[in-house]
């Protein structure tokens, strides 16, 4: 039974004595082989030497300080609800008198943690998160041996405070036009198409 009236055409071609002893096959894929061989090898001798990152590679999680040395991560979720890997995990707490130098908002993140055996390094959580508190570095994931080593706590992911990461590439050209508006706060208030500037 003909169940359409498409047809395609096979070639029934009679191959010669050679063909049947496949050698110009094989020998064309000597050749091949063979200018290989005086190629540059792409192979790099890691970690005597790296190989040259993009300046957007999205690698090891980064939790950002602000200007005065406080973490800016306030436990909101939202990088946790935009991650489609669910490999973000975290618990809230608020911040008592006298650590106003250790967190910057009343509410911060007492235990965040990052499965890096989910995560598949999409950048979702660092576009998701209000405060510019979660980015994604040019760094390399460490190799372990166990499994329970790649759950990445706030020991792993907050920068030292002597030691800050340079995130700036990793911004957009929109978002860094937008810090430069005049007396923008981080949380300035947009009122339909209308940016509210109210200085402090």
């Amino acid at each position: 039974m003909q169940l359409t009236n498409r047809s395609k055409v096979v070639s029934d071609k009679v191959q010669t004595g050679m063909e049947k002893m496949y050698l110009p096959a094989i020998l064309k894929g000597m050749m091949i082989t063979a200018s290989h061989i005086f190629k540059r090898r792409p192979t790099i001798k890691y970690p005597e030497h790296t190989r040259k990152m993009s300046a957007v590679y999205r690698g090891l999680h980064v939790l950002k300080r602000d200007e005065k040395g406080a973490e800016r991560c306030t436990a909101c979720g939202l990088c946790a609800v935009a991650c489609p890997a669910e490999a973000i995990t975290m618990e809230s707490a608020e911040r008592k008198k006298g650590e106003e130098s250790l967190y910057r908002e009343e509410k911060y993140a007492r235990v965040y943690e990052i499965n890096m055996l989910r995560c598949i390094f999409c950048g979702l959580c660092e576009e998701a998160c209000p405060k510019e508190a979660i980015f994604l570095t040019d760094r390399i994931v460490d190799t372990e041996y166990e499994r329970e080593d790649f759950i990445y706590g706030k020991d792993k992911l907050v920068e030292k405070i002597d030691k800050p990461i340079d995130v700036s590439k990793r911004q957009t050209l929109a978002v860094t036009e937008f810090k430069k508006i005049p007396g923008l706060k981080h949380n300035a208030v947009w009122e339909g198409n209308r940016l509210d500037r109210k200085s402090n």
